[in-house]
């Protein structure tokens, strides 16, 4: 039986095929040339021919314990083909098999996302040896610290680091972003790009699945086929709907004695469109995000994103571009001595503060020294270094005093300073000995302030902003926000215990940060977002990341999560307004079994090209007609 079920699947579309020459040879015969016995011979065929591979698929339901609605159809036909009316059961089988056949062809279509980014995997690579020379491997070949060289035109292979050259890089694949971006030596380019122009060498960090890439490709795939609350309440609804149309068909035949009436009532119920309403949707929603550098795992993170009232957001990498540069460097001992010993500590650190002073350090043509063995990380506080002749604290305010730093009255205006002029303040002390005051500043995301407009627009209630920071740099951000909320100088902890906070008062949670400090935020929220970072982190604590740091991404990703759960609805009522009509239709006589197989393949088909709008779906607005209550 398997194997015929293989055989029957793998040759449907042409038994589709021969059973419309079978119904057209029929009608011929009948019509035409006015041979009765033969067009009931070919619909005979047809009927026997279509009913098999729907009674298999039937049957192999019933043995995992299914009530299919290919059994709905098996025993109509079934039911049509003992009282002789072989045209009803030819068609019916027909209509249904080709009703599948258009179904699967425009479901592919709805994952074509998905296939677009899995042809666009980069499969060979040119490695360079130590000599300088190239050689073209397989990707899977290559292991983390090879040099690839990519041309000009030429498809980067891994995700790494430039170590020689530069370009201008498409990474549309990664962020949805096609304008080429400039990159050269230290920066991050990631597999899938495509070099614009000039010749890089690339220092391999990641390769094939775990690249970003091949990450994104995993979560797209894992979320299309994961459900929505409520094409799970639909599927668990079609297992209690679909016996209880045969039971009623039952009644029907035992109340009336009218056999055609009751199998024209399974036929009627079959709940197709219903079945398939709430999944189609969710997939055409998740690859509009996938194409748009939105990744979101899942008909639950789409569902619950829809109804989020509050945002929180981090500041620093989150609302500002997270690229730091020094303002200004108070020095109470040793200046050189002093930087060098700041970059040797923060050069262990991917914060963007730390980078900004190793940058500037380097600038300064100053050298990290000494190398410290002992580096510990305080949260929400900073750093603490070790080493045989001194004890070293790199962070806030916060971590001096809680190590008894003195700070004196000069010390304090300078911070004070600082933090008046909206900088951020990193502070280094040796030995309990204040060395070091450096202001740290970075710029607000262009896109910032319309974005979260945009987000208002779309129903978004309140707009908080929870931040490490001190006041005024957090506060001075805010000012240039449609920003309600601003909550400074937080640790970790603190950050959650505002997010369930929220949550406590009613509101529906989303959170957006850089999932590495504030992964315990995005795991708490009802949504954790990872903007623009592509870590690991983000990847596996947040339920939607924005692979392009954009706030036209989140407002996009806000607004089709709305749009695919208003498509959802849409697609429900279309399903079961159909089957109301057909019985309706039934009932006062214009509608029979033929008939309303065709409208129920109809049916399905409105449902699926319904949720494709989803696709081509560009706005970060809501359509008039689609005005939603972010509360329900």
């Amino acid at each position: 039986m398997t194997k015929l079920n293989i055989w029957i699947t793998k040759h449907q579309n042409k038994i589709t095929a021969s059973i419309a020459i079978l119904i057209a040879l029929s009608l011929l015969s009948g019509f035409v040339l006015k041979i009765e016995t033969a067009a009931t011979v070919f619909m005979i065929i047809a009927s026997i021919l279509g009913a098999i591979p729907v009674a298999l698929h039937a049957f192999s339901a019933l043995q995992n314990k299914v009530i299919s609605i290919e059994l709905l159809v098996t025993i109509a036909v079934i039911g049509a083909f003992i009282i002789g009316e072989y045209e009803e059961s030819a068609v019916v089988t027909f209509l249904f098999l080709f009703g599948n056949y258009l179904e699967q062809k425009t479901l592919e279509k709805t994952r074509s996302s998905v296939k677009s980014l899995t042809k666009m995997a980069p499969t060979t690579a040119e490695l360079v040896d130590e000599d300088g020379k190239t050689e073209t491997v397989d990707v899977d070949d290559l292991d983390e610290g090879d040099h690839v060289l990519v041309k000009p035109g030429g498809q980067i292979p891994v995700d790494g680091k430039i170590i020689d050259g530069t370009g201008y890089m498409n990474e549309a694949s990664i962020t949805g972003e096609s304008t080429p971006v400039k990159k050269g030596i230290g920066d991050k380019v990631f597999a899938g790009s495509l070099t614009d122009n000039g010749t890089i060498t690339v220092e391999t960090t990641s390769v094939g699945e775990d690249t970003t890439f091949g990450k994104i490709i995993e979560l797209v795939e894992e979320a299309q086929d994961s459900q929505s609350p409520a094409a799970r309440f639909i599927d668990k609804f079609a297992t209690y709907y679909t016996p209880a149309v045969l039971i009623i068909g039952i009644l029907v035949w035992a109340i009336t004695r009218d056999f055609p009436l009751a199998i024209t009532v399974l036929v009627l119920g079959c709940p197709g469109a219903l079945v398939i309403g709430a999944p189609v949707s969710n997939v055409a929603g998740i690859g509009n995000g996938a194409k748009n550098g939105i990744l979101m795992k899942g008909g639950n993170a789409v569902n619950s994103f829809s109804h989020v009232d509050t945002l929180v957001l981090d500041k620093t990498g989150t609302l500002t571009t997270g690229k730091m540069s020094v303002t200004d460097v108070d020095n109470f001992g040793d200046k050189e001595k002093n930087l060098a010993l700041l970059a040797a500590v923060e050069k262990t650190s991917d914060h963007p503060l730390g980078q900004a002073i190793v940058k500037y350090a380097t600038d300064q043509n100053v050298t990290a020294t000494p190398t410290l063995p002992e580096l510990d990380t305080v949260k929400g506080q900073g750093l603490v270094g070790q080493n045989d002749n001194f004890k070293i604290l790199v962070g806030n305010e916060r971590l001096m005093k809680a190590n008894d730093v003195q700070i004196s009255a000069e010390q304090k205006q300078a911070i004070t300073k600082r933090m008046n002029d909206g900088d951020s303040v990193v502070l280094m002390a040796i030995d309990q000995e204040l060395q070091l005051v450096v202001g740290v500043n970075d710029q607000l995301r262009p896109d910032a302030r319309e974005g979260l407009q945009a987000l208002k627009d779309a129903g978004l209630k309140r707009i908080v902003m929870l931040t490490g920071d001190n006041k005024v740099a957090a506060q001075r951000v805010a000012d240039r926000l449609p920003i309600d909320e601003v909550h400074a100088e937080l640790l970790p902890e603190d950050k959650v215990t505002f997010v369930k906070k929220f949550q406590e008062q009613g509101s529906t949670v989303a959170f957006v940060g850089d999932g590495i400090n504030d992964s315990p935020s995005l795991a708490t929220a009802d949504i954790g977002i990872g903007m623009g970072t592509g870590t690991d982190v983000a990847i596996e604590t947040a339920d939607i990341i924005l692979v392009k740091s954009s706030f036209d991404a989140l407002a996009h990703a806000y607004v089709l999560a709305k749009k695919t759960v208003a498509n959802t609805k849409e697609n429900i009522f279309i399903a079961v307004g159909t089957v109301a009509l057909l019985l309706l239709g039934l009932i006062v006589g214009v509608i029979h079994m033929g008939s309303g197989m065709f409208v129920h393949e109809i049916s399905i088909l409105v449902v699926i090209f319904n949720a494709m709008r989803l696709i081509k779906n560009k706005s970060s607005k809501l359509d008039s007609n689609q005005v939603l209550n972010p509360a329900n």
